[in-house]
């Protein structure tokens, strides 16, 4: 172990630990979504990230930015953001409803057990994967340079970059107005209601078909964030990265407390920050393991994860 490392960067090691867990946070926050209503883990879910990832490079390049480009001037510089950001979030809503409509709608008509929901989740994952892979031929796509990596201010000697205030800053006002809209609004009660069950909300004139699909839609649009923040953070993009990207924003969900809203968020920036100080401890390849190592033990003395609170009981 070296203590050395981790301690003489200690600063560094956490803010780019938080960057790291707030694009998990985002994604977790459509499996919490999906299970707190279905009790369903969306394993395809990591390909919603994908295509909202691709379609931010394609809308790019759709305005005449490829992988050496440049942004310049602030107003270009925040144009291209909201229009990289919608473009991606409408991608991987798309995505996600024709998850919906398409692999589990039908499987919940004929009340298809769990095993088929589960083995639909891997097989939409695995085919949308390799669709992207043909697509691209497996190839890695470059992103344009939108925001320049120059560090802003510093906190307790730890350099603060604009990208990270920008991923920073994106995620946890994303996810604030996801709680609020959860807790506060009509729709937010609904899903609520449907979560804790579904039956009687039916009884009270909730269409459950509509609030599995708002579900599905509001996760693909933090997860198409998402997947354009990582396009910002990496610059290069592969058909493949998903899936690994996937199970740690499932391990975070888990790790938060998986069904609750919250506890993605904590899950998430609690597994970066693990991540990156693993990385300093022992090496960068020891990261994964440390991060899965890290579950596997919390969740042997708390089994419900650190907030074990389900989205139907959450209240306002």
């Amino acid at each position: 172990m070296d203590f050395n490392a981790l301690f003489s960067d200690f600063g560094g090691y956490t803010i780019t630990g938080l960057t790291v867990g707030a694009i998990y946070a985002l994604v977790a926050l459509g499996y919490t979504l999906v299970y707190g209503v279905l009790r369903l883990i969306n394993f395809a879910h990591s390909e919603v990230f994908i295509a909202g990832a691709f379609a931010a490079i394609w809308g790019w390049a759709a305005l005449g930015l490829d992988g050496n480009s440049v942004a310049s001037g602030f107003g270009s510089i925040m144009l291209y953001l909201l229009v990289g950001a919608l473009i991606a979030a409408v991608a991987s809503a798309g995505t996600a409803t024709v998850i919906e409509r398409v692999a589990y709608r039908p499987l919940r008509k004929r009340n298809a057990p769990p095993l088929a929901f589960l083995i639909t989740a891997i097989g939409a994952s695995i085919a949308i994967a390799e669709a992207f892979g043909i697509y691209t031929r497996r190839r890695p796509v470059g992103a344009p340079t939108l925001v320049k990596n120059d560090v802003l201010f510093t906190v307790f000697g730890a350099e603060v970059t604009v990208v990270q205030l920008l991923i920073l800053g994106s995620a946890l006002a994303m996810m604030v107005a996801l709680d609020l809209f959860i807790n506060r609004s009509r729709t937010g009660r609904g899903i609520r209601a449907v979560a804790q069950d579904a039956n009687t909300a039916a009884l009270m004139g909730i269409n459950k078909d509509r609030i599995i699909l708002v579900v599905f839609v509001i996760g693909g649009v933090m997860a198409g964030v998402a997947g354009m923040l990582y396009d910002i953070r990496i610059g290069t993009l592969t058909y493949s990265v998903g899936f690994l990207l996937g199970l740690k924003a499932f391990t975070a969900a888990v790790l938060g407390g998986i069904g609750n809203l919250r506890g993605a968020l904590v899950g998430g920036l609690l597994l970066g920050l693990v991540e990156n100080y693993a990385s300093a401890l022992f090496g960068s390849n020891w990261k994964d393991l440390a991060a899965f190592v890290v579950l596997v033990v919390l969740l042997m003395f708390r089994p419900t994860g650190l907030l074990g609170e389900s989205l139907g009981r959450a209240r306002a």
